[in-house]
């Protein structure tokens, strides 16, 4: 799932502006490779494809079709809303996009995507991430597929939980008790220092603690979602939770999940070839969730050759692991990634689907874990390696879970009432009423009304 800020307008009509274009979503046929002549419009979101990748698909298609590939980078934040009013315009859709893992209900629910389960055996079938799958499914009908996934990790600053005495935990409790100790020792006496920085309002890691206690946030049943904060599950995470914003982290109540890596590093001020100051960071955090990526911006600071501010990870003072759970599992985290679909209403569908099949080529699949990005296919998961990073990725992702597949999901991250939430619990006097206060304005919202 990527971040991003979404307008409640926009929101508010993505299901009538798509369901008028695209209510049909008729099947594409096969793939073809008769692209003489022809272009296709591929959106792709954020900076997180390279630029090898894109050239190798672009070539790929060329080869296979004749056609050409044109590959159009979309901002995070702007996506959602590009997408309501590109996707129903058979003159300005997208033939093929990518989207937030999370995003991809709201509009497989309405018509958006072509079917293409008859591709999914040939894309993947089962080996493909299964709650990317569901993410992307009407029914028994397969819409949106995975394109490469993301997980969270712990990330430690190793050399202070020594410092204070507190070893790596191998249970979920142990990890609980195992912060708030370093917490309390704060061996380098750092002002506003937090053994977890964890932010008020950073319900993305926060709900690990739902899900490891066997709750979640919501359930479906014949076809309805209810909201399910409230439940007894549920609030033993919660309760977990509450106790960790008191004990463990001196986050603010309305810090959101968003580049918390810059606590764990050393206090730095990076400058532009001009010498001023564009950055700086200052220890301030032992330990943070994040997206494995995050480790590029953890360690000590440099520069490359082109004079480029960098920072090199030092495995004497850092470390990185998934974050334990109680039953001999990694606790399941939020997974993090895109999907990908043809557009429902693209000219040329058959061969977007002759593009589907390069992305989820051997190859192609290969090319994303080289680049560190979780491969869609289970059989090319060695492609990431085997250093830490990509350990602490594979095994946080083994037992990862997504936001609920319901139709109104994008609606309910969109007015961020998540992040309200979260936001209260840890002053809350009374975590039940709270829960069962959000429930009632989240069981709508699910449902798309």
């Amino acid at each position: 799932m990527k971040r991003k800020l979404i307008t409640l307008a926009a929101l508010a009509s993505a299901s009538a502006l798509v369901l008028a274009g695209c209510s049909s979503a008729p099947a594409g046929g096969a793939a073809s490779t008769d692209g003489a002549g022809k272009t296709i419009t591929l959106w792709l979101a954020g900076g997180d494809t390279p630029d090898t990748m894109r050239e190798y698909l672009k070539t790929e298609f060329n080869k296979e079709t004749g056609g050409t590939l044109n590959i159009q980078q979309q901002d995070w934040g702007d996506l959602v809303t590009k997408l309501t009013t590109s996707l129903p315009d058979a003159n300005n859709t997208p033939d093929v996009t990518e989207m937030g893992n999370t995003q991809s209900p709201t509009f497989t629910n309405v018509g958006a995507f072509l079917d293409i389960s008859d591709m999914y055996d040939e894309l993947g079938g089962t080996k493909l991430l299964q709650s990317f799958v569901d993410a992307g499914k009407v029914g028994d009908k397969n819409y949106t597929l995975p394109y490469y996934f993301g997980s969270r990790a712990v990330f430690t600053r190793s050399d202070v939980w020594a410092a204070a005495g507190v070893e790596q935990p191998t249970t979920l409790d142990e990890f609980n008790t195992a912060v708030a100790a370093v917490n309390a020792a704060n061996p380098l006496n750092i002002p506003g220092f937090s053994g977890f920085y964890l932010g008020g309002q950073d319900w993305r890691n926060g709900i690990s603690w739902i899900f490891a206690n066997g709750g979640d946030i919501a359930t479906v049943k014949d076809g309805t979602w209810t909201a399910t904060l409230s439940s007894e599950k549920s609030l033993e995470g919660l309760e977990q939770l509450q106790e960790l914003y008191k004990s463990a982290s001196n986050a603010p109540n309305d810090a959101k999940d968003s580049n918390q890596y810059i606590y764990l590093n050393d206090s730095d001020e990076i400058k532009d070839a001009e010498g001023n100051v564009t950055s700086s960071t200052s220890l301030a955090a032992a330990t943070i969730m994040a997206p494995t990526w995050a480790h590029w911006s953890i360690g000590t600071l440099g520069t490359d050759a082109d004079g480029k501010a960098t920072r090199t990870w030092d495995d004497t003072k850092n470390s990185v692991f998934a974050l334990p759970g109680n039953d001999g599992k990694p606790a399941p985290v939020f997974a993090g990634g895109s999907n990908i679909g043809i557009s429902a209403t693209s000219k040329n569908p058959e061969l977007a689907k002759t593009l589907l099949k390069i992305i989820y080529s051997e190859d192609y699949q290969n090319m994303l874990g080289e680049n560190g990005l979780g491969p869609a296919n289970s059989d090319y998961v060695n492609s990431l390696g085997d250093d830490q990073f990509a350990q602490a990725l594979i095994e946080s992702a083994s037992n990862s879970k997504l936001t609920p597949a319901a139709p109104g999901w994008a609606t309910v991250e969109g007015s961020l009432i998540m992040e309200e939430f979260f936001s209260k619990i840890k002053d809350a006097s009374d975590l039940k009423a709270l829960a069962t206060e959000y429930d009632e304005k989240l069981t709508p919202m699910l449902n798309g009304k």
